[in-house]
């Protein structure tokens, strides 16, 4: 007989939760009331096998929020009244909102009661749930089980690869992704003497990596098809870098070049260019100052590089295209004690951040006549501030030695970067996005712990 119900009313009690399964059994039920009640929380599984179910009734309860689905197994459905009750028309409610939008049952409107822009609006007028129904997060994907100060990314032949500086154990590792395993995997190995820096450089269809050494020179290494390992291609000279900081590779007029920043009393910060058959000196920037980073930018079609320097304010040098060599500019006032300079854009703006270990680390902004700050970010104890972006998510990765290491996510209303997430790396020395096969990751070097793999993931909020 119970299974034959036709209707059902369950009106005026005072139930708050309808759970899962909770009218099992009523295979024929077409006509279903629980109106006027305190129902606060429907189980997603409530409605579960009521496919002949025509009318739908939850008026005048105290709901404000529907789970994503609920009504999945009424096949039958001709009209849902959910008059009574005020909905918070946010994430939670984008499946009701594109549900209203596809189903042919007759609704009665849906009104919001949240969040205030949308106060006493029904549902069916919310603009876009896009934007606010997703958030990222960074998780550990891998750990790799050495220390490290430097990782560069290159790809050749649809493949991804990540050259990693490991001075504890005189190593450049090459690692390689995994499509199969979905993880980095050793791909080779090139060994030598306290490196502290592996750059890739693609010329064509070669890959050269150039590893920079505080001892016994500094060389560029070939990758060689027949060996399918790096064979070494030739020496830079001693004379020249002594204390190798950071190499910086870039492309002017088609023609390909890197700077090594010096930062010893004795070194020269020197640029090398490619000459169809192997990398020579090119120009030497300047003398007697310890540069620990050298940036090269783009601004409006010209090509400048700025010098980070331990001994004076960061220098910006501007391309001659006469005389085809670097001169002085400008520098950046008051900006003592800076250990790098890193740039990247955000739509049409270009900034930069200065990493400074003592006082506060700062975002800058070109305004079309030179650098102005924007931002102060605390770093007492930073060796790293790194910018990187994942689909116009844009994010800072400010490194500590003292604490944890800070993610900063750009807000685009307020035009400021703010505190996104805390990660703890050991002495962390260099962060670097890597992007393969759909999937981001950032890795973060450490000089005293593991090396640390982090995904970046998207979260719907909307589940």
């Amino acid at each position: 007989l119970e299974r034959r119900l036709p209707s059902l009313l369950l009106n005026s009690n005072s139930f708050t939760v309808i759970r899962d399964d909770a009218f099992a059994g009523l295979f024929h039920l077409e006509y279903l009331f629980i109106e006027g009640n305190k129902i606060e929380t429907i189980s997603r599984n409530a409605f579960r096998g009521l496919r002949d179910l025509t009318h739908l009734s939850l008026a005048n309860n105290h709901l404000k929020a529907l789970p994503r689905d609920v009504f999945s197994d009424l096949d039958s459905l001709i009209e849902l009244d959910l008059r009574g009750n005020k909905f918070e028309c946010d994430c939670k409610a984008k499946w009701l909102f594109l549900w209203l939008k596809m189903t042919n049952s007759t609704v009665s409107d849906v009104l919001c009661i949240g969040p205030a822009e949308y106060q006493d609006k029904k549902l069916n007028d919310v603009t876009s749930f896009d934007y606010e129904c997703t958030t990222t997060d960074f998780v550990v994907h891998q750990i790799l089980p050495y220390q490290s100060v430097s990782v560069d990314t290159f790809n050749s032949k649809n493949d991804v690869f990540v050259a990693i500086a490991q001075p504890s154990m005189e190593n450049c590792m090459v690692l390689e992704w995994d499509h199969i395993e979905m993880n980095f995997r050793s791909y080779d190995n090139i060994t030598g003497q306290s490196i502290v820096g592996c750059k890739a450089v693609l010329v064509g269809d070669q890959v050269f990596v150039v590893v920079a050494q505080l001892f016994g020179g500094s060389h560029i290494y070939k990758f060689d098809e027949s060996w399918t390992k790096f064979v070494k291609f030739q020496d830079i000279e001693v004379s020249r870098i002594s204390k190798p900081n950071d190499i910086e590779l870039f492309e002017i007029d088609s023609e390909m070049f890197f700077v090594i920043a010096d930062s010893s009393k004795a070194g020269l910060s020197t640029v090398y260019k490619w000459n169809n058959k192997g990398f020579y000196s090119y120009q030497s920037l300047h003398e007697w100052f310890r540069d620990t980073d050298a940036e090269f930018l783009d601004i409006d079609g010209k090509s400048y590089l700025i010098l980070s320097s331990r001994s004076q304010v960061p220098i910006i040098l501007q391309w001659n295209k006469a005389s085809k060599k670097f001169v002085p500019h400008s520098e950046i006032p008051n900006m003592e004690d800076v250990l790098a300079v890193k740039s990247f854009r955000i739509q049409d703006d270009l900034y930069i951040t200065l990493t400074r270990f003592i006082g506060d680390s700062r975002v800058m902004k070109w305004n079309s006549k030179q650098f102005v700050e924007i931002q102060a970010l605390p770093s007492r104890g930073a060796m790293t501030l790194q910018p990187f972006s994942f689909k116009n998510n844009y994010y800072l990765a400010l490194g500590s030695d003292y604490t944890f290491s800070q993610i900063y996510q750009w807000d685009g209303e307020k035009k400021i970067f703010r505190l996104f997430k805390e990660i703890y790396v050991q002495a962390p020395r260099s962060f670097t996005a890597v992007s393969t096969d759909r999937r981001d990751f950032f890795f973060a070097s450490s000089f005293k712990g593991n090396t640390q793999i982090f995904e970046h993931i998207i979260i719907d909020l909307s589940l």
